[in-house]
């Protein structure tokens, strides 16, 4: 099995959990590959050169599954690398919630065992796909989680005038306004009173930011949507971040948000449901009286 390891680099303190992983691949004769930024951080900062194959340096590569190892964002920015190549993702957690990543470092073991026994679950989590006006975004124009429109460098809200499949839908006076998967929907959009969204919805959120009138609340769409936006700002100028990837954009840049058509595919363990993840990682239900 090719194993392409995407790691982050602000981890030195989970060296040990680290080179259990690469022990591991070993012991299971993976023919492993590590993206070139974590290898660097691997050999540079913790002195430690895993037996590899090869190391990732573009994004022409063939393998059968990649780790994220690390924390969601790592695994959000592992899925963007990915790309629409149809390869599924493990997310081991190195980092703190790891609510995508949700593979703690006393399951790595068992884990790889099941693995390599093809003993797994792959759900398939439905993508963003950004569209603009005029060809002013030159990255990685999907989103996982979440696109967000925020104002930029000002205390002003701006306004966002929103349509839904060509029928006007409002004008949001805000700080911002998020448009969330379900997988998103634990995310960024979570933090503003979203609603929880199980994956398998086939939904969107279109959730304010600090909306300036109380009548302005999260908004579940059918993902067969089609969203456009237009954008007021005093200065001339706002912000899109697409799942934490930020850029800026003149108010005259019309946005088309709709879901993309590829997937990203993600590796479960089949007693890692979601609503247990729900239970561990968000105490969902906890009662604190006892």
């Amino acid at each position: 099995m090719k194993i392409g390891v995407f790691g982050s680099k602000y981890q030195q303190n989970k060296q040990r959990s680290i080179k259990r992983l690469f022990e591991q691949l070993a012991l299971h004769e993976a023919e492993v590959y590590v993206d070139y930024t974590f290898y660097n951080f691997l050999t540079d900062t913790l002195g430690y050169t895993p037996a590899i194959k090869g190391v990732i340096t573009d994004d022409k590569f063939n393998i059968d599954v990649a780790l994220s190892v690390g924390g969601d964002g790592t695994f959000l920015r592992t899925a963007a690398r990915v790309n629409h190549r149809n390869i599924p993702i493990l997310g081991i957690n190195t980092g703190r919630l790891g609510f995508l990543a949700d593979i703690s470092s006393n399951e790595i073991e068992e884990t790889l065992k099941e693995l390599f026994k093809n003993y797994y679950k792959v759900e398939e989590r439905t993508q963003l796909q950004l569209s603009m006006s005029e060809n002013f975004y030159q990255g990685y124009n999907y989103a996982l989680n979440e696109i967000a429109i925020l104002k930029q460098d000002t205390s002003s809200m701006i306004t966002i005038h929103a349509s839904l499949d060509d029928d006007f839908l409002a004008s949001y006076q805000a700080d911002g306004l998020i448009i969330a998967t379900p997988t998103g929907s634990t995310a960024y959009s979570l933090s503003v009173n979203g609603p929880i969204i199980v994956p398998q919805s086939a939904s969107l959120v279109i959730n304010p930011v600090a909306p300036h009138s109380l009548n302005m609340r999260p908004l579940v769409i059918p993902d067969s949507s089609v969203l456009t936006l237009e954008v007021e700002s005093r200065n001339g100028s706002f912000l899109v971040a697409l799942d934490g990837r930020s850029e800026v954009f003149p108010t005259a840049t019309q946005l088309t948000v709709s879901k993309a058509s590829h997937t990203t595919k993600v590796i479960k363990r089949y007693n890692h449901t979601f609503y247990k993840t729900l239970r561990d990682k968000l105490l969902w239900g906890a009662d604190v009286r006892r």
